[in-house]
């Protein structure tokens, strides 16, 4: 029985590392793709070989998602194409250094392009994912989420809002048929670290895991239906427990008067 056509990934950040990685093995498994990312000559290598290894129709848009037209057009792209079944968001920088040595300008880039371009790219995608009951959403998180003190805090908190987006839009899409699945790396040998200014060679390589097993991991969990995939944590019962503790918080932490510790002693 041949199996139905998955359909159509527009993956960001696809020209080199992780994004390159999911457009190669997505093509594998039969999606046609959308790649986007800045550099359009690394684009048309990646397209032109992805599609002669597979045979799949590959569509270049060169974007730069930290440009308002350019993001804009990946929307419209988004909203119009019904063939689009599955949205990763991976487009992002990075970096190690610390609030006191960074420039607060290059800070709110990074926050516009894994904040602000992930959230619009969302809701371009979602409403038609809903309303043909199909689609799927992976976005590309990272340990520090629930780290934050790992790396850089806006790095940090760039990639915890990507978490706690994914967690609360698998809330609000349950049964509507999409999938949600937020990826949380740990450190992994792609050009991140070098475009920071450490070589991933510097690195300890007992905690560098290779991008291309860290997609294959990713892509069995997505298989699996995971909502959150952390390929590097051996033990998946600590995940476990803390989303448990998480949850069985929740129901405390809104009421009608303080806390006995904050109130006034008499």
């Amino acid at each position: 029985m041949t199996q139905a056509h998955p359909g159509t990934a527009l993956i960001t950040g696809a020209s080199t590392g992780i994004g390159a990685l999911y457009a190669e093995r997505l093509a594998q498994r039969g999606y046609d793709l959308v790649l986007v990312a800045r550099n359009r000559e690394r684009l048309n290598a990646l397209a032109k070989g992805i599609s002669t290894r597979t045979g799949r129709a590959v569509e270049v848009f060169p974007a730069d998602l930290n440009d308002t037209a350019a993001l804009a057009s990946v929307e419209a792209k988004l909203r119009q194409d019904a063939s689009i079944t599955l949205l990763v968001n991976n487009a992002g920088i990075g970096t190690h250094t610390p609030l006191l040595q960074s420039d607060v300008e290059a800070m709110t880039r990074m926050i516009a392009l894994k904040v602000t371009a992930l959230t619009r790219l969302t809701y371009a995608a979602v409403p038609g994912f809903v309303a043909r009951g199909r689609g799927a959403l992976i976005n590309i998180s990272s340990i520090v989420a629930v780290s934050p003190e790992t790396l850089n805090g806006v790095y940090g908190g760039s990639k915890a809002f990507v978490l706690a987006f994914s967690q609360s839009l698998q809330h609000e899409l349950a049964g509507k048929g999409i999938h949600v699945q937020a990826v949380l790396p740990g450190a992994t040998a792609t050009d991140f670290w070098a475009t920071g200014g450490l070589p991933v060679e510097h690195l300890d390589a007992a905690i560098v895991m290779r991008a291309e097993d860290l997609v294959d991991a990713a892509l069995l969990g997505f298989d699996r239906g995971e909502r959150v995939t952390i390929p590097s944590l051996h033990q998946a019962e600590e995940w476990d427990a803390f989303e448990a503790a998480r949850r069985a918080m929740a129901a405390h932490l809104s009421t009608n008067s303080p806390a006995l510790r904050y109130r006034a002693a008499h």
